[in-house]
């Protein structure tokens, strides 16, 4: 209990799934927590209860993470706050549209991209100032997939958001490691959340999914959280550029039978 005392800590995407449980297990660490939410307002209030409830400060805001001036003002208002933000938890994505490249859309196509990609380069942008502003140090951990890659048809606006998050991550850790901040990937497989609902509803279904994978179930957001706090903590201040992948085993999988 601890490691995470004294921080603010920005996880956007908060209202649900991976960003609410790791929003509760800062709090656990001490963090204040800045919980986001795009429009489930009732998702991110609740968050923010349960961050208070574990004795943390928080505050909660409304974010579209692809409008870079919806972006800085977010960060205006938690400067307002706080005065300043020690760690930046990208998690806020979108689904693909689950059409084929010859079947999508520009404008699908562009939703992916700008939510997925530009939106955490906005905010990676941001966060930079204002770590250098404070003299340098900071947790940058961004969330992607394993489908990172692992393609899957119909899921091409997906995984190439997922991959460019990849590569951003690994360019942000060589141009700040200087700085000492560090920039960390997790990249989860099947997660019981709502991007994965079917699954977490049905339990045939999940059933079904799971074969793949070595440990033959599903993770839990909190398992994700848990690393995440290892990731914001100084446990990790040797560790940059690194993609943890949280799959039960489902990347070791892939290719057998070949």
């Amino acid at each position: 209990m601890g490691k995470l005392d004294g921080k603010i800590a920005l996880i956007t995407g908060s209202d649900s799934g991976i960003g609410k449980a790791t929003a509760i297990e800062f709090a656990k660490e001490g963090a204040s927590v800045v919980v986001t939410y795009h429009s489930d307002k009732e998702g991110g209030e609740k968050t923010l209860k349960e961050v208070e409830a574990a004795g943390a400060k928080g505050m909660v805001l409304q974010i579209d993470v692809s409008d870079e001036a919806s972006v800085e003002k977010m960060f205006n208002k938690i400067l307002e706050k706080f005065g300043t933000l020690d760690i930046l938890m990208n998690n806020a994505a979108i689904n693909g549209q689950g059409y084929k490249v010859e079947d999508l859309s520009t404008e699908d196509w562009d939703k992916a991209i700008k939510t997925n990609v530009y939106g955490y380069f906005f905010c990676v942008r941001r966060f930079i100032k204002i770590r250098k502003e404070a003299g340098g140090k900071g947790k940058i951990i961004n969330v992607s997939s394993v489908h990172e890659e692992i393609a899957a048809s119909g899921t091409a606006d997906y995984c190439a958001s997922k991959g460019a998050i990849k590569m951003l991550t690994r360019t942000l850790a060589l141009e700040l490691a200087e700085d000492g901040i560090n920039v960390n990937n997790i990249a989860p497989g099947m997660i019981l959340t709502p991007m994965n609902q079917e699954a977490s509803d049905d339990k045939e279904v999940r059933d079904e999914k799971v074969q793949n994978i070595p440990m033959k179930r599903a993770g839990k957001p909190e398992e994700i959280g848990k690393l995440a706090v290892f990731l914001a903590s100084s446990d990790s201040d040797y560790v940059t550029g690194s993609t943890y992948e949280m799959d039960g085993g489902l990347m070791r999988n892939v290719g057998q039978g070949a």
